[in-house]
């Protein structure tokens, strides 16, 4: 077994998020929200715009909406999507 980071193959955070654009992403935020959604954008500091966003509050979906910003300090997770 290969260990990733000493290999220098672990991908770099930026990276992830610019390989990610256009593409569906959920995103872990404080207060037990999660979003999901397309990314269209994202900043230095983490801020992402969503596009077709769906949120979720304590695993109970709360409304749609056409476009968000999320703020970076807000973020506990971003997770790009495997299957489009």
């Amino acid at each position: 077994m290969v260990n990733n980071y000493r290999s220098g193959n672990v991908p770099k955070p930026m990276e992830t998020l610019k390989n990610s654009l256009e593409k569906n992403v959920m995103i872990d935020v404080k207060g037990n929200r999660t979003y999901s959604g397309v990314l269209a954008g994202y900043d230095i500091y983490m801020n992402l715009v969503l596009k077709n966003v769906t949120e979720t509050i304590r695993e109970e979906n709360h409304g749609t909406f056409n476009m968000m910003l999320l703020r970076g300090d807000n973020i506990i997770f971003v997770s790009p999507s495997g299957g489009e």
